[in-house]
């Protein structure tokens, strides 16, 4: 079943970290910079490895260009079990 993801991604930022924002959107912290799609790379590498899912099971599927984007996730867990397994569980209840 595939998730749904909204975020808002912070690139250059010299670090790779997920949070949540004040007003409960999940932030990403990329180091690569918005050019040339090497930090929409770094972000799928990101929460692919993170999920230890393949790179195809994670896509852009709006705002590639933006800073709030929505991915999708193809996986079988749940969002619960995906924001545990992002370590975002225990910020936010989603």
């Amino acid at each position: 079943m595939p998730i749904i993801l909204e975020l808002s991604v912070t690139p250059k930022s010299g670090r790779q970290k997920l949070s949540i924002d004040k007003s409960g959107r999940i932030k990403c912290h990329l180091k690569s910079a918005p050019e040339g799609g090497k930090a929409n790379a770094e972000l799928i590498t990101f929460i692919s490895s993170t999920l230890r899912l393949p790179k195809a099971a994670v896509m852009i599927i709006s705002g590639e260009t933006a800073r709030h984007k929505r991915i999708k996730i193809e996986t079988p867990l749940d969002k619960g079990a995906i924001l545990q397994k992002l370590g975002l569980d225990h910020q936010t209840t989603l």
